[in-house]
């Protein structure tokens, strides 16, 4: 009996049966992993074998801000967080039933190991069974300053009758030459740790919590927060009326064009509510003088002189209306920034008093923190707003660099230099001898680090208390004034009052301990002047 041809017909069936099982395991091991490890019904991505080691979270100087640790009867891992201020920032993940937030969101595919030689490492993980390895996020935070910022944001305020109580506030710390953010405090924030335990076990009672707290804590304030930015947006003003050429520092206002009333398409500005009224004897006063002591007349005349498609430019070049760009100039963006609005929706221009509102704080100004941030980090950059960094690079679990950021200018210039330098001068005003000085906002003065700003109060309507605001820049020397400053920082608390008074003491204090330390690399300036330059500059009258 020839049985050759029943081999040969038998072989065949096993190299089919063979070639159809390799496909399979290809298909299902390979092709679709990601979406059966991911289905919530498929409970073997359960299995602590099984189960992603997500890659870690960690400052500039190695300080790790979140990892995953193991937790049995937990899915395998939990994440682990260390620092619960930065909660709004670096978001929170749980697993493939729940979306992550913040960081944990954006570098998802990063973190989890699904992208580049990581990804192809992780298919042979999965073939084996053994757990995905994810991918390291170095940030541009230092966890030092961090820490700082976020215990002197309960620092209290200088006494003064319009401060008030506020747990509520943002404060954003930057390199302006480098565009890295080396902290960012949102408060009320959140317990991480709390909300992935809980989530964990289907628990929603800890995140239904924050989701009614009348305070909003899981709304991450200096990106998200829009508010009237008062007399902060001065600074805005006065930067396009500078570089445009439609105002200088000296240029002079008679009594009436700065206590008013002055009148754009009928409606008055001033005297009523004037800010110099009270301690102005002398006239006339100047641009600077103004700016230092915070004069709404006179700036609703330098923006409405300097015409609305001008001053809306300058506004556009630092991202008013637009996603602000971080990380990365093309979206998606490393952090989501609600865009800053100066009109209402579906409005294409602003008549004269609307304008003016605007240039002065007011109107329709609707202005996140991290907004101010790009205007004060221009001006202490000498004119050029560098792109913002909260990532500098990634390395995968073998420590090799997949992904580097480096410092990169966003575009032309936005000022000029010698612009910048005017601003710098007039902020040196604005703390010396307006409404920083001594009596407002303590350490803001007292310090020997030439702290220079712009304070903003902020009106909200007749039932709520102004909210506080204060920009600022160090160190500064008067005496070397192209010598630019290294860090910018802006804080803002909501309904707090007077800026220089409630948002000062903390701000002063937090670039006292930074410098102190020496936790970042900057120069030592001449002693602040004394009230002496205040009276020789004109910025304040005998």
């Amino acid at each position: 009996m020839d049985i050759s041809a029943n081999v040969r017909r038998l072989t065949q069936m096993f190299i089919v049966l063979f070639l159809a099982l390799s496909v399979g395991l290809v298909y299902w091991q390979v092709v679709v992993a990601q979406q059966v490890t991911a289905n919530i019904h498929n409970e073997r991505h359960c299995l602590v074998d099984n189960a992603p080691i997500r890659g870690r979270i960690l400052d500039r100087n190695g300080v790790v801000l979140a990892e995953t640790t193991k937790v049995q009867g937990s899915c395998g891992y939990l994440r682990r967080y260390t620092d619960p201020s930065l909660a709004g920032l670096i978001g929170y993940y749980v697993g493939p039933s729940y979306p992550a937030t913040g960081l944990e969101a954006t570098y998802d595919d990063y973190l989890s190991g699904r992208v580049g030689l990581t990804s192809l490492d992780n298919t042979i993980n999965q073939t084996l069974h053994r757990p995905p390895q994810g991918d390291d996020i170095y940030l541009t935070i230092d966890e030092r300053i961090q820490a700082i910022a976020n215990k002197h944001f309960d620092d209290p305020p200088v006494f003064h009758q319009n401060t008030f109580f506020s747990n509520r506030g943002s404060i954003i710390i930057t390199d302006p030459h480098t565009g890295g953010i080396l902290a960012m405090v949102s408060r009320p924030s959140f317990d991480p740790n709390r909300m992935v335990q809980t989530l964990a076990k289907n628990d929603l009672s800890y995140f239904k919590q924050l989701n009614q707290d009348p305070d909003h804590p899981l709304l991450e304030r200096p990106l998200q927060g829009h508010y009237a930015p008062g007399s902060t947006y001065k600074t805005v003003t006065l930067l396009a009326g500078l570089d445009s050429g439609h105002t200088t520092l000296d240029q002079q206002f008679d009594m009436q064009h700065a206590l008013g009333p002055v009148f754009f398409n009928g409606q008055a500005i001033g005297p009523t509510g004037n800010n110099i009224a009270n301690f102005t004897h002398n006239f006339p006063v100047t641009t600077e003088y103004g700016y230092s002591h915070s004069d709404n007349v006179i700036f609703a005349q330098i923006g409405v002189e300097t015409g609305f498609n001008t001053w809306l430019d300058y506004n556009k070049r630092f991202y008013v209306g637009q996603a602000i760009p971080v990380g990365q100039t093309n979206p998606p963006y490393d952090l989501n920034v609600s865009p800053s609005t100066v009109m209402k929706p579906a409005q294409t221009t602003l008549a004269a008093n609307e304008l003016a509102a605007d240039s002065y704080g007011q109107g329709y100004d609707f202005i996140t923190p991290m907004q101010m941030s790009l205007f004060d980090n221009a001006i202490a950059n000498g004119g050029q707003l560098m792109l913002p960094m909260i990532v500098s690079k990634v390395l995968d679990s073998n420590g090799n660099v997949i992904k580097a950021n480096s410092p990169q200018s966003l575009g032309p210039q936005q000022i000029s230099g010698d612009t910048a330098a005017k601003v710098r001068q007039a902020m040196y005003g604005v703390l010396r001898c307006g409404t920083g000085r001594a009596d407002f906002a303590g350490s803001l003065y007292t310090s020997p680090w030439g702290i220079i700003g712009k304070t903003g109060t902020a009106e909200v309507n007749a039932a709520s208390n102004p909210h506080a605001w204060l920009i600022t820049q160090a160190p500064f020397d008067i005496t070397n004034p192209t010598q630019l400053p290294t860090l910018t920082i802006v804080g803002m608390k909501e309904n707090g009052g007077e800026g220089g008074a409630e948002v000062g003491p903390m701000i002063g204090n937090i670039y006292n301990e930074i410098f102190d330390q020496h936790l970042v690399n900057t120069w030592t300036p001449s002693p602040p002047r004394d009230y002496g330059y205040c009276f020789e500059k004109g910025l304040l009258q005998q």
